[in-house]
């Protein structure tokens, strides 16, 4: 489904998070080894199949721990839930090790990432925040944003999430669930869906 898996390493430490492991276990797993990184967390920003269909090999294989807001836990075991049921792969992902709630603060060595929590995709989506960059999950695209036509989404809650992150500085890049990389600026300026008194 062209989703985006994003690995991030502290290059004093090698410790590293991953972001969105939906498919492709391997490819992600030789990344990591060839690194030589230290996995700390593995984080589904939601928890629809496109996200988290390899958190089950890349837990068993680096035991790191699995993290997820507490309103989509439940979505993780559950195909229907997650979505791959209706896509013909039906996904049980392992329970979450960590509930995240908005606010809170993922640490690997020298990475620091902060939790938005974002609903409206899904309730429990979230984003991530570093000093200079933002993981949107399926939230906010280069031109687009985020369906809104599934089970537990909404229009407004999403475009209420998008004013939080649109409060950001223009600088800030932008690295989306699917697509290519943008920036806040650009999205402010040219996204067609952003081009309201609203946001």
């Amino acid at each position: 489904m062209e989703a985006n898996s994003y690995i991030l390493e502290c290059e004093e430490t090698q410790a590293a998070i991953l972001i969105d492991p939906g498919a492709e276990a391997s490819r992600l797993l030789g990344t990591i080894d060839k690194h030589e990184l230290q996995l700390k967390y593995i984080v589904n920003t939601h928890a629809h199949v496109d996200h988290i269909a390899a958190n089950s090999h890349l837990k068993e294989k680096t035991s790191a721990p699995l993290c997820i807001h507490s309103a989509d836990a439940d979505m993780l075991t559950d195909p229907q839930e997650n979505l791959s049921f209706f896509v013909g792969i039906p996904v049980s992902s392992p329970s979450p090790d960590r509930l995240l709630e908005d606010g809170d603060l993922l640490e690997a060595g020298a990475l620091r990432l902060k939790v938005m929590h974002t609903p409206g995709h899904s309730p429990g989506s979230i984003c991530l925040l570093a000093d200079e960059c933002i993981f949107t999950g399926d939230l906010l695209f280069a031109g687009g944003i985020g369906r809104y036509d599934f089970p537990g989404s909404s229009y407004t809650t999403l475009m209420d999430s998008l004013q939080k992150v649109m409060a950001l500085d223009d600088r800030i890049v932008v690295y989306p669930g699917h697509g290519p990389k943008t920036t806040i600026g650009n999205e402010r300026r040219m996204n067609p869906f952003l081009q309201t008194d609203d946001v």
